[in-house]
């Protein structure tokens, strides 16, 4: 399937391709990088895979990318089977964790890079890449080199010159790692304001759910090279199909809970239960800290042990039932709660995934 969006250079029109990785498998010796990954991404979609270190995630971008090659399996780009195509005839553009700019060009140089592998005349070559660091911002930087660039400012430099060769697949790798907090954030909004103003097709690879969730149309969960969820954010976030999926969007409280029928009892909450979980009997509920609901209870059968500032909002760390749990509110109503003090505790009724109880050790 294909779209177009304008391109304003030249007036061409912009490809927006699907891409298609069907059945991927990756064998490095006794370890299985990628088991039977299948992934389809809409034209001009941005689909963030996420998941820990050693997942997969970055294998299945190199293999889409050609710089690996998949054991079984086939990848392809707006319908063109790409599978035993080179790197370079692949027509990506990809932004890595390190800037990787060239420090004796200009940034106007670097950007325009790409076209001139291309054969693309001079005056071609400047208006692209006069356009490209327009879109990101960097237009009064274009005669400075990148070590007059802060880590920021040089990957936006990254991104103008991955854009600047019109890639029919977009590829970010870690994108934003290298960069301190306050700049990521800045950096993230903005990667995901130019994609979709330039419309192309996007695969972003990340161990932060934050940013996953924060810049992608659906973000994919990988674990030990499958992909145990694909959705969007927000169906991700409130309603994970696996374990996995819960605890690395941040569902952290393991709870005791009892399940009969659709409904399951938490902490002496009655509460849905997603699907996925366990039909019934005792099992243990994801809860999300947010989930939790804390009020002043002389006669509550919980305990706060600590709060934690942090600015707008606060989490409250409890004991309930014998149980560690741990909630989060804002900080307006936390600065009343007081450590040691007894407190009422509920679950509100917005649904959790129970699961089996895994035995000790």
């Amino acid at each position: 399937m294909t779209t177009t969006t304008q391109d304003t250079t030249e007036g061409r029109t912009h490809p927006s391709l699907a891409v298609e990785l069907t059945g991927l498998t990756r064998v490095y010796g006794s370890v299985k990088a990628l088991d039977g990954l299948t992934l389809h991404i809409e034209p001009g979609e941005m689909v963030a895979l996420l998941g820990p270190s050693g997942c997969g995630k970055t294998t299945a971008l190199r293999i889409l990318a050609g710089l690996d090659e998949a054991t079984t399996g086939s990848v392809s780009v707006g319908g063109r089977d790409l599978t035993g195509v080179s790197a370079n005839k692949r027509d990506m553009g990809m932004v890595f964790q390190a800037y990787s700019l060239f420090p004796h060009l200009t940034v106007l140089d670097n950007v325009a890079f790409g076209l001139k592998l291309r054969g693309e005349s001079a005056a071609t070559r400047r208006a692209r890449a006069s356009e490209m660091l327009e879109l990101v911002g960097l237009s009064e930087h274009r005669d400075k080199y990148a070590s007059q660039l802060s880590g920021g400012q040089q990957q936006r430099v990254a991104l103008a010159r991955a854009l600047a060769i019109r890639p029919s697949v977009l590829l970010l790798d870690e994108p934003l790692s290298a960069l301190d907090a306050k700049v990521r954030v800045q950096l993230r909004e903005e990667i995901r304001r130019v994609q979709q103003e330039v419309g192309t097709t996007t695969l972003f690879v990340t161990h932060d759910q934050e940013e996953a969730l924060a810049v992608a149309d659906r973000v994919g969960v990988m674990n030990q090279g499958r992909l145990e969820q694909l959705a969007a954010p927000a169906d991700l976030y409130t309603h994970p199909a696996t374990p996995f999926v819960a605890g690395f969007v941040g569902l952290h409280n393991k709870v005791t809970a009892h399940v009969d029928g659709d409904t399951a009892d938490v902490l002496g909450s009655r509460v849905p239960v997603l699907e996925g979980s366990i039909a019934s009997g005792t099992g243990v509920a994801m809860v999300r800290p947010e989930s939790v609901t804390v009020t002043a209870d002389p006669e509550g059968r919980a305990t706060v042990v600590s709060v934690e500032f942090l600015g707008p909002f606060s989490r409250v760390h409890l004991t309930a039932a014998g149980t560690a749990l741990v909630a989060q509110m804002s900080s307006s109503q936390a600065r009343s709660l007081v450590a040691g003090e007894p407190v009422g505790v509920t679950i509100e009724p917005s649904g959790v995934l129970v699961v089996q109880e895994q035995p000790a050790g």
